[in-house]
């Protein structure tokens, strides 16, 4: 099965289907998507993310606060070990470090990320992890309070080799969005020539970075299939090895996404 493994379902524009959620989901299904991750990124849409899992039954959800959003409210270990109970919820996150657009708060996005990376090891689940222009910190972080039993995912991924193998190093998986398929995007495309398919997930991180031939334009679930398509393409291996591929790298990480 296709799987969109990072989507933003509660932010997606939905003039072009009629405003209708389902709308959106049933143009997933025709596309070949039959599962999808819908990410949680403040203390604000946990309960709307969560009740997305709920209503659809190929949506899974994840809580956590998201780097660019922890001066809005933090979380507790507690509040995301008791949130991660939910049958729904196979993940926490999206957490992590972003320095590109809010340097100044450096040291809460730390401590932020050190809470979902303990929380997680504690509940047993992976963690989703978002990282720009932090490279060092991020993954000495991870090696310092991950949990390399149930590790995570380096979602949207843009960085160098060097960090994709140092995460995948440590159990994390890389995932590839729509930029992979921009044509200035050269150096991203060779990191993921060389990170090894069964290592590697694909997602929309919709409704942001629609693939080319939808660039520019805003993004849903399932445009996923222009990303694996690609990433068949710059591979050299058949669509359908991707699909089977990625869908067993998501199941093998998310657990609880049954």
């Amino acid at each position: 099965m296709l799987i969109d493994s990072h989507c933003h379902l509660d932010r997606l524009k939905l003039d072009k289907f009629d405003d209708s959620l389902d709308a959106v989901m049933a143009h997933a299904t025709e596309q070949g998507v039959e599962k999808m991750l819908c990410v949680g990124i403040s203390l604000d849409n946990r309960e709307a993310v969560v009740a997305m899992a709920e209503n659809y039954p190929q949506v899974v959800s994840s809580v956590g606060v998201h780097p660019l959003d922890v001066e809005k409210g933090l979380a507790t270990a507690e509040q995301l070990v008791a949130w991660s109970a939910h049958p729904k919820v196979v993940a926490l996150g999206e957490t992590g470090l972003d320095y590109y657009y809010s340097n100044d708060s450096k040291s809460v996005q730390q401590d932020s990320f050190v809470v979902h990376l303990q929380a997680a090891a504690e509940a047993q689940l992976p963690v989703i992890v978002h990282t720009r222009d932090a490279r060092q910190d991020t993954l000495d972080l991870i090696k310092a309070h991950g949990c390399m039993e149930n590790a995570g995912v380096l979602h949207c991924f843009t960085e160098s080799w060097e960090m994709a193998k140092a995460a995948m190093d440590m159990n994390y998986y890389i995932s590839f969005s729509g930029i992979v398929t921009f044509k200035n995007a050269t150096e991203l495309r060779d990191v993921a020539s060389k990170v090894p398919l069964d290592r590697m997930l694909v997602e929309t991180d919709s409704p942001y970075l629609a693939p080319v031939p939808y660039r520019g334009k805003a993004n849903v679930p399932g445009y996923v299939k222009q990303v694996a398509e690609f990433i068949a393409e710059l591979k050299g291996v058949s669509y359908q090895e991707v699909i089977r591929t990625t869908s067993e790298n998501f199941h093998n990480l998310f657990k609880k996404a049954v």
